[in-house]
């Protein structure tokens, strides 16, 4: 199944054919105020719904759905929902090692192809703040999981917190995503740029030794 077989709505938007999207959120409540509509009509759907987390953070983030009416327990308990730390995922072993990311996150979602109707996923994306081998790679990793992406029924959010990714390092964000979300509005980004030519970019630079666009290091932003 292609990514665009059947309809994906955020509030009163419809995901086109490209499905991942980066969200900058403020605060906590803020996020869960804008994604717990879409976290829940995806469960009433049938589709899994998959988040990725602090893992510092975990029995809150667990609490907050509970506090917004997701039937956490009961989902859980079935395996339509789960909520796995990023030291399970994108940074495992202390390193982050995009292609073996790609290649987890392809094999989880060939999985649910094959169970549910589709996925809906959050990704929380402050693991790229953190002092790990790998991270710097961050920006090819987004470009690369839109070509993972077509193979699959998905819609993903990757959720950046606004306050703690410097304003370049979220432009450059914005171009490895051909959906946004920002003060709680689903648009499409008119900062985008395909894969294949932003990643010719990147390998451009790494040849001339220079930074692709921006240089991204895991800085909190002083703005």
């Amino acid at each position: 199944m292609n990514s665009y077989d059947r309809d994906v709505r955020f509030d009163r938007t419809t995901f086109g054919a490209h499905r991942h999207v980066c969200a900058f959120f403020n605060s906590a409540e803020e996020e869960g105020r804008v994604l717990t509509p879409f976290i829940k009509e995806g469960l009433s759907n049938g589709e899994k719904s998959l988040h990725i987390v602090d893992p510092t953070e975990h029995d809150a983030y667990l609490s907050g759905l509970r506090a917004s009416d997701i039937p956490v327990d009961a989902s859980m308990e079935s395996g339509q929902l789960e909520v796995v730390p990023w030291d399970q995922a994108h940074v495992r072993n202390g390193r982050f090692d995009q292609h073996a990311m790609l290649a987890w996150a392809d094999d989880v979602l060939t999985n649910v192809d094959a169970a549910y109707t589709g996925a809906r996923v959050v990704a929380h994306m402050e693991w790229a703040l953190l002092d790990l081998p790998g991270v710097e790679d961050l920006l090819e990793y987004e470009t690369r999981v839109n070509h993972m992406m077509t193979k699959h029924d998905a819609a993903v959010i990757c959720a950046y917190s606004a306050s703690r990714f410097s304003a370049g390092v979220a432009m450059d964000i914005m171009r490895t995503h051909p959906l946004v979300i920002i003060g709680g509005v689903l648009q499409e980004n008119p900062f985008y740029v395909s894969p294949d030519e932003l990643l010719e970019e990147i390998r451009a630079a790494r040849s001339r030794r220079l930074p692709a666009t921006r240089t991204y290091s895991p800085a909190v932003s002083t703005a």
